[in-house]
């Protein structure tokens, strides 16, 4: 007879034998796509909103401070990356299990001709990367225009 459990903090019942099956499995090398080398390489989420005066990219990228980014401009690409770097053990300390990731990123967009590349500004708030590119006072919409049909 197999006995069956209750775990408290899931309510589902479980076999023991199928649990230490799927730990296994996930403990393993067997799923690459939950291998650290692919959480490591993988790009930040990004969102881009255009307004009247600027371009907006937000880039997600929680557990980066600040320092760890760097904002470039050359010609007319912007390049954004990023890494965020592991803390150090203390003497005496050991990890029974790592999940914590040291991550890099690097992102490139072609801007339009109508930034002033060198009014570009960022900041880094609540885990989101605000890059603002501000648009040329020719590229800026005047509003709208009635056009009369003869």
């Amino acid at each position: 007879m197999t006995m069956l459990t209750v775990r408290p903090e899931t309510g589902r019942i479980h076999s023991p034998r199928f649990s230490n099956l799927i730990e296994n499995i996930f403990e393993s090398d067997f799923p690459t796509f939950f291998n650290n080398e692919f959480l490591k390489n993988t790009a930040p989420s990004v969102n881009i909103k255009e307004t009247k005066e600027a371009y907006n990219i937000e880039v997600s990228a929680p557990g980066f401070s600040k320092e760890s980014f760097n904002v470039k401009v050359e010609d007319s690409l912007l390049t954004i990356s990023g890494e965020a770097k592991e803390e150090k053990l203390e003497e005496g300390e050991r990890f029974t299990r790592k999940e914590f990731v040291q991550s890099t990123f690097k992102r490139s967009f072609t801007l339009p001709k109508t930034i002033v590349a060198d009014k570009i500004g960022a900041a880094y708030e609540n885990g989101i990367l605000k890059v603002t590119l501000p648009k040329m006072e020719e590229a800026k919409a005047k509003g709208t225009i009635e056009v009369k049909i003869s």
